[in-house]
């Protein structure tokens, strides 16, 4: 199903054929993101990200949202820490009219300085914006507290100091620094032939920059005990966001512990969801997610609630986490778990954009594409033991760190709830 073909400057070529799909999603990937960007330069990659959108050399920023638009298509981008991707989708017919918008943004932007001027203002009503969302908030302030003083920790979105210090000079610079061949993707699914998208790309790749590439800051871990990280912030709501350090995507645990993670917190049938919202009704949100990076990962357990609740709920979430490391989890509970993780990897990917995205995280992450069948057939091989071993080694006190956006006043007394 999946073709993958790398053309002579380095630039990759990755097809999902679906012939029963109308449509087709396509993707330009670059391997680089926030965690690449040095201190002075924070926010560089989600600004070129913006302005890649503000016109080229040949399209206003208008007719770049018309040419995709109009053909009853969308058009959108998005940065994270390690990666940044450009996608439109539309019907198949279209399939080089979109080619051809997502690599003249990518290849002809003009950074005209008035536009990054204007943008520049944009970005920093994104920072406020968020900034006024607590459960955005908490979760920026755990990632500064899991990564102090590190490109993980910072805001991807930079900070109103950063944005200023980036200049259409700085700008261009890094960009043709880092979005070059080698680190770059073209990702299609749907209705489409590989050879007919290697034939389209292959038109156009000596266009493409040469180079190296960027490297990034490994993550040095030095956390001994539990921490707690207060945001005082006059709210209705208490936002916790409990994050426990794991491991890398290349660990074979992240198996095991995708099944612990829906048993804790993932869905409606899970543990935290039913002590917490279902039996004592204290939290109206409570999940758990996990969040893996090249040399490190998490699993963090997020929660909205009373300020009176707070105390009783970081009890509970305890006494979760122990019950874990106490026994394997029941058959019954386990099996649950595992067809659900098994369900949900066949769900997710019987659209265009997710075999798209599969494809592009799968390459920039791994260098290859691992395959849902592989994916499958690892979870099916999971066992209750494995779970147990999982929980006792990532479980540990000097794992956890709490992050909080809330009126509370102090944060005595709160990191001995921790002790697991």
């Amino acid at each position: 199903m999946y073709q993958i073909s790398k053309l002579e400057n380095g630039l990759t070529v990755a097809t999902a054929e679906m012939p029963h799909m109308a449509s087709v999603s396509v993707g330009l990937w670059v391997g680089v993101g926030g965690r690449y960007e040095p201190a002075e330069l924070n926010g560089v990659c989600h600004f070129i990200e913006h302005l890649l959108f503000k016109g080229t050399r040949k399209r206003s920023a208008r007719r770049i949202s018309q040419d995709v638009e109009g053909l009853g298509g969308y058009l959108n981008a998005f940065t994270t820490e390690e990666m940044t991707c450009y996608h439109c989708r539309a019907t198949h017919q279209h399939f080089d009219e979109l080619l051809d918008v997502l690599t003249d943004m990518f290849l002809n932007s003009k950074f005209d300085p008035a536009e990054i001027d204007k943008e520049r203002s944009v970005i920093k009503e994104e920072l406020a914006m968020y900034r006024d969302q607590p459960h955005h908030l908490v979760q920026e302030i755990l990632n500064e507290a899991l990564w102090p003083r590190h490109p993980l920790g910072r805001n991807l979105a930079g900070t109103e100091q950063t944005l200023d210090g980036l200049t259409r000079p700085r700008l261009l610079a890094y960009q043709r620094q880092n979005y070059a061949a080698g680190r770059t993707l073209i990702v299609a699914a749907g209705r489409l032939k590989h050879r007919q998208v290697l034939r389209s790309v292959t038109r156009l790749a000596q266009k493409f920059p040469a180079g190296a590439g960027p490297t990034f800051l490994p993550v040095a871990e030095k956390q001994t005990a539990p921490q707690v990280q207060l945001h005082v912030k006059d709210t209705e709501q208490t936002q916790l966001a409990l994050g426990i350090r794991t491991t890398t995507r290349h660990d074979l645990r992240r198996y095991p512990l995708r099944l612990l993670n829906v048993m804790l917190g993932e869905n409606a049938s899970s543990r935290l969801f039913n002590v917490i919202r279902e039996e004592r009704g204290i939290a109206y949100s409570i999940d758990s997610a996990l969040g893996y990076f090249d040399d490190t990962g998490t699993l963090t357990i997020s929660a909205g609630l009373d300020l009176d609740h707070l105390r009783e709920t970081l009890g509970l979430i305890r006494d979760e986490l122990r019950r874990f490391k106490l026994a394997p989890p029941p058959r019954a509970e386990f099996n649950r778990a595992r067809d659900y993780a098994l369900g949900q990897i066949d769900l997710g990917l019987e659209s265009a954009d997710n075999q798209m995205n599969w494809l592009g995280e799968q390459l920039l992450g791994y260098g290859r594409v691992v395959t849902a069948r592989q994916v499958k057939s690892r979870l099916a091989k999971v066992t209750p033991a494995e779970v147990l071993a999982v929980a006792r080694e990532f479980f540990r006190p000097e794992r956890l760190t709490l992050a909080l956006v809330s009126p509370l006043k102090t944060d005595r007394g709160l990191a001995k709830l921790l002790e697991l």
